[in-house]
């Protein structure tokens, strides 16, 4: 920054999935100047575009803010790793790349309890579609020629097909398309990919808009607070290269740093639970009951198989003749293993007959381990993780300090309902229904974690708490909802409630989360919220 106090029309916290397509969609109009704030710096590191570099990314400072969850009573006092990425692109740039709308349901119920029609289903189509590069092309359901590319993955394993089988003998239909608002089924995911390379949020999105004079976009800068004058957010306080600077707003701060940062963002502020704040000792310059509470995430329950017959990805990716051949694989064709999404197969079904719809999603694979960083392990394996779609447990997010740069705390609250940890015990046999059905036994599946001898829902709900782990999709601590909501941080507008000139716009928004992988929703609220603020 080359001033103390630099005006923008409209700056935006946050250079991640929102983030990115806000800045390309607000600053179409060349007469609106716009400032895209990022915390990290750019997506210039290799690993970054190399699908399977995502295992190089995450734990990265250069790419990850590395945060941990706080001590966990419902995963038996573990920690988890909590990956949040700190780049251009955010956690486009270091997630699974996987294309996931969830379930119309979705959408239906943020209209129900928004009192927003404009959330449901059928009106958020349209915002999806816009921005979407679909292999198949242009439909009713997809869209063709937009900045986010969707393709089917450039692999598949036989093992992997032979769990799809397994899936349909257990009365699980096969499915080609999990976007169509409906994902039951089986079925290979579509990634967020061109050609074997990960397309993320900023070569969607930024990367069109790099030419434009109106369009600002700063790395390497710590949003510290939003200043707010007689009611209204002015701009922010900024921390570049150590020096503490001001930039103001004339119509608008949005903030897209993320279900963690975003709210962490607004406590720093004085904007949150009074009384809490105050406790902290900290000013309270907007009584916000709501921020940072109703944190949601998918926590999943990884059940490993080991396997005869069959290659998998321990056995070929553990002798250097294997890594060789994996890397001249991507080399001349980027297929292969190199081009891998963390999961390839999905599957969504019920965890038991008494659910009304599918409410838990697997993320199956060639592959197996003790914890995500750990050596693969020595011997053929399958991984099925599952995860509650719908988990009715709420964390919290809350600032340790004043500093920008201090990890918040983090508290998840995994498995801490009746109904979570029934679901988790559920979808374990589930799992064992699908391992013991005859596409599979000519590999003579057998049962690693948590192993056979557990049986209980008691023994169950425990060892999913022992090899559980998240997925990486916290979203709702600045939930929208009605006036009368005394937890809603925005309306259904996106605006902060009682604050003028300030607005949220990334996964923190949900009230819910969505049935499914949260990168695509997310880019869906970006896109409602540029068409609010007036974007062409």
């Amino acid at each position: 920054m080359n001033e103390p106090n630099e005006t923008f029309d409209i700056v935006i916290v946050g250079a991640g999935t929102a983030g990115c397509l806000l800045a390309n969609r607000l600053s179409a109009d060349p007469t609106c100047r716009v400032l895209l704030l990022e915390a990290g710096g750019r997506d210039n590191y290799h690993w970054i575009h190399i699908p399977v570099g995502y295992l190089y990314c995450i734990g990265n400072p250069r790419t990850d803010w590395l945060y941990q969850t706080e001590p966990d009573p419902g995963l038996n006092g573990r920690q988890l790793r909590y990956p949040r990425g700190k780049v251009l692109g955010g956690c486009s740039s270091i997630n699974g790349m996987i294309y996931m709308r969830g379930q119309a349901r979705d959408y239906d119920h943020w209209a129900a309890v928004t009192g927003d029609p404009a959330w449901a289903w059928r009106e958020v189509l349209p915002l999806f579609r816009r921005h979407e590069d679909h292999w198949r092309g242009a439909d009713d359901l997809h869209g063709a020629g937009g900045e986010w590319r969707v393709e089917r993955q450039r692999l598949r394993w036989d093992i992997l097909d032979a769990f799809a089988a397994a899936a349909r003998e257990s009365g699980i239909p096969a499915s080609e398309d999990f976007n169509r608002g409906d994902n039951e089924g089986v079925g290979y995911f579509e990634v967020n990919q061109r050609r074997g390379v990960r397309w993320n949020a900023s070569k969607g999105f930024l990367r069109p808009a790099a030419g434009r004079a109106n369009l600002v976009v700063r790395t390497g800068v710590l949003a510290d607070r939003v200043i707010v004058e007689g009611g209204r957010a002015t701009g922010l306080s900024v921390v570049d290269n150590g020096q503490r600077r001001t930039v103001l707003a004339r119509r608008e701060v949005v903030l897209a740093a993320g279900a963690v940062n975003t709210p962490a963002l607004l406590q720093r502020s004085g904007i949150g639970a009074g009384a809490w704040l105050q406790a902290q000792g900290l000013p309270v310059v907007h009584d916000l009951p709501g921020v940072g509470e109703n944190l949601q995430d998918h926590l999943q329950i990884r059940a490993v198989f080991a396997v005869e017959g069959v290659r998998t990805l321990n056995t070929l990716a553990n002798s250097w003749h294997g890594k060789a051949r994996i890397a001249a694989e991507y080399a001349l064709t980027r297929s292969g293993p190199m081009s891998m999404a963390p999961s390839q197969l999905g599957c969504f079904t019920r965890s038991s007959p008494a659910q009304r719809w599918p409410n838990v999603e697997y993320h199956v694979q060639p592959l197996s381990l003790d914890a995500f960083g750990e050596p693969l392990h020595g011997f053929d394996a399958f991984t099925a993780s599952v995860c509650n779609l719908n988990p009715t447990a709420r964390g919290h997010v809350r600032i340790r300090g004043v500093q920008p740069d201090e990890a918040p705390a983090i508290q998840a609250n995994y498995l801490s309902t009746p109904e979570d940890r029934q679901v988790a015990a559920d979808s374990l046999r589930l799992t064992r229904r699908i391992a013991a059905m005859p596409a599979l036994a000519p590999y003579r599946p057998r049962e690693v974690k948590p192993g056979v001898q557990f049986q209980s829902d008691e023994e169950l709900a425990r060892l999913a708490g022992d090899i559980g782990t998240t997925i990486f999709h916290p979203v709702g601590t600045c939930r929208m909802g009605r006036a009368d909501d005394p937890l809603a941080v925005v309306d259904p507008q996106l605006r902060v409630r009682g604050l003028a000139g300030l607005r949220v716009a990334d996964a923190s928004v949900m009230p819910t989360i969505t049935s499914g992988n949260t990168n695509a929703p997310t880019l869906m609220i970006a896109e409602r919220a540029a068409a609010l603020m007036g974007a062409r």
